[in-house]
This record gives C-alpha cells, structure tokens and sequence, in this order.
C-alpha cells in the first residue's frame, strides 16, 4: 500500500459551533510552536468565537481534521472580508488559514483538509485566494505549490521572532470568474 492509498488518521468535516473550544485548543498547540503561523497563542475565548460565529453566518470555507481519539487536530478556513462602500471591490478574494498539529503532519490530512476547503470555495464567489506563509516551512509551500499557489512576492525579513527573522511569501490561486 502506498502513501496515497493509506486512510487518513482524521476525518475532514465542516466546523460546528460546538467545535469552538476543540478548534481553539488546536489553533493555541500550533501558535505555541512560535514558528508555522502568526499566532504565538489562540486569541481570547471570546475573539475566536465572533471568527467562528462569522465565518459560519456567511457559510464560509471552514473545515476541521478530527481524529477519534485526540479530537481536533488541524483546520482549514478561507476567510473572505465584509465588504461595504468604503472599502468596494474584494468580495472575491479568500484569506487562506491552516494549521495541524505536530505529530499529524505528513500524513496526508494537510492536502484533504484544503482540498475540502477548496471545493466549498467552488460554491461560493471566491475566485481568489491568498495566502502569506513563512519562507521557513517549506512542507507548507509544496502543499500549496501542489495546488496550485503561484508566488507573488516575498516581503524580505517580515517577522522577527526570539531574534530570528523569517520572510514571508505571498502565494495566490486564481479561477476563472463565474459565468452569471
């Protein structure tokens, strides 16, 4: 049996309010590492659940990797901002966010859960989505090389963290527009 034919340690589902605690459990395991996402800590209780509660009132991409025993282990949103008449002209661009906890990686759950995360962006008006990742984590630009994220640009010695700078690439994937 090979790597693409092995089953995944997780299932891939949308998120659920109820996921609120479990999901902020896995964002803060990730944040904690200091080197993968901008976050070095999950938000406030209360922070995370107006993201969640938004994301679900506009049936945004948000989708979650659960493993039957240690519950939430990664997540996958594509995040699209509130547009209104000061700010016309984004409504189709996503803001890609992912995250998956250390000892789930490299099993295959980063590419379903964006493949899930994809699909539903498929229904919806994104025709763009961005993403900044760290020049670092190389496994993470495969995967969105894999899927055809093209890079953008690169902001030289973004971030500096416990004395390290790190740069940030700017990947995009873009669709044709919709036929209305």
């Amino acid at each position: 049996m090979n790597a693409a034919e092995k089953p995944l340690p997780a299932s891939i589902r949308p998120i659920r309010a109820a996921d609120l605690e479990e999901f902020r459990a896995c964002l803060d395991r990730v944040a904690r590492e200091r080197v993968h996402i901008a976050f070095t800590a999950a938000p406030k209780v209360q922070q995370a659940q107006f993201f969640l509660g938004n994301m679900l009132k506009r049936a945004l991409p948000f989708v979650v990797a659960e493993c039957p025993i240690d519950g939430i282990v990664g997540w996958c949103d594509i995040y699209v901002e509130t547009e209104d008449e000061l700010r016309p002209g984004y409504s189709h661009v996503g803001r890609l966010g992912m995250g998956l906890d250390v000892k789930f990686r490299g099993l295959g759950l980063g590419s379903a859960m964006l493949r899930v995360a994809l699909d539903l962006a498929r229904s919806t008006r994104i025709e763009r989505v961005e993403l900044q990742v760290y020049a670092s984590n190389e496994p993470a630009i495969a995967l969105y090389r894999k899927f055809g994220f093209e890079t953008e640009g690169v902001r030289r010695r973004a971030r500096k963290l416990d004395g390290r700078y790190d740069d940030v690439v700017m990947m995009a994937r873009l669709r044709p527009p919709q036929q209305d």
